[in-house]
């Protein structure tokens, strides 16, 4: 899961894993890429924690103080100036999870914090006209989270959030290896994994790589060669997770939308749509068109800052 910061005028300015090490005496002391290469390394002394978790804040003092270090970096060496924070959330939150979110930012430095809603976020950073009375669908799969959304008029008409995204599916991975071969790896190899050979259908031709780690048994590294089928089947659970949640959207989507729906057909966003094929899975199962935003990593970040921008067009549609 990453941290991605809009600054109007300067697009995307920070893109770094929400990842915070801390001592024992809870001092921060790396945030963000350096405390990422931290993880499943660093000595006793040190604790490497993602504060956030599925979408919502796990640690609300070490997600505060990630907050206050990210502000800070972007915001310079001017201490006096308080910036207005939009921070987008999962749809399918609690009250108390947004208000958890808002209070953090605010406590972290921000002048003022705003809260916008994932889907919404995705469709105005993937340029999807959702102003009109046209039916629109964006399934932005995360780090924690998939979002499943119809949206009308600049609103949510009909969601479901799954708390299943790329970290669930790295999970997967690890485990499936660890089970199957006996090796022991940690998130950022089975992140590679995921990425290199990592697929949403059976490739004809297989792709392949080399995977590291401890062997479970002796303790001694080792190595195996894993294949992109084989991770095709471990991952099919998460998947089909995701699948259930967009026909059940569809399933509860009005008539009239529906149409524009199988006009228009889904938008994917988020890290998790650059699986290969998981666009082809979705049309597979759905006969509705499927098709991956231009820059899907970065739809949500932008769709926010947009959203900033034009805050008296949005204030009333905000969560």
């Amino acid at each position: 899961m990453n941290l991605l910061v809009y600054v109007r005028g300067r697009g995307i300015v920070l893109n770094e894993p929400s990842v915070v090490a801390v001592t024992e005496d809870n001092k921060i002391v790396a945030v963000g890429d350096e405390a990422r290469q931290m993880l499943g390394k660093a000595p006793a002394s040190i604790t490497v924690v993602r504060p956030m978790r599925d979408g919502v804040i796990a640690d609300y003092v070490r997600t505060e103080g990630m907050l206050r270090y990210f502000i800070r970096r972007v915001s310079g060496a001017m201490t006096m100036f308080r910036p207005e924070v939009m921070i987008c959330i999962p749809a399918g939150i609690t009250s108390v999870e947004k208000r958890a979110v808002h209070d953090a930012a605010v406590q972290a430095g921000a002048k003022r914090a705003f809260l916008i809603e994932e889907p919404i976020a995705a469709a105005i950073g993937a340029n999807v006209p959702i102003a009109g009375p046209t039916g629109n669908m964006i399934v932005d799969i995360g780090g924690g989270t998939t979002e499943v959304a119809v949206i009308s008029l600049n609103d949510i008409v009909i969601n479901r959030t799954v708390r299943i995204g790329g970290m669930k599916i790295d999970d997967v991975i690890a485990n499936h290896i660890r089970r199957k071969y006996g090796l022991m790896i940690g998130e950022t190899t089975s992140e590679d994994v995921k990425i290199q050979v990592g697929s949403a259908l059976p490739l004809e031709q297989e792709l392949s790589m080399e995977v590291r780690g401890r062997d479970q048994v002796t303790g001694l590294p080792k190595s195996i060669t894993i294949r992109t089928n084989e991770i095709v089947e471990a991952i099919a659970d998460p998947l089909a997770a995701i699948v259930d949640a967009v026909r059940a959207v569809l399933e509860e989507t009005p008539p009239e939308l529906a149409s524009d729906i199988m006009d228009r057909g889904m938008v994917m966003t988020g890290g998790g749509s650059l699986l290969r094929n998981i666009h082809l899975l979705l049309t597979k199962v759905t006969d509705v068109p499927c098709h991956v935003a231009e820059f899907p990593l970065y739809c949500v970040a932008v769709g926010t800052g947009k959203a900033l921008e034009n805050y008296q067009i949005m204030k009333r549609h905000l969560a």
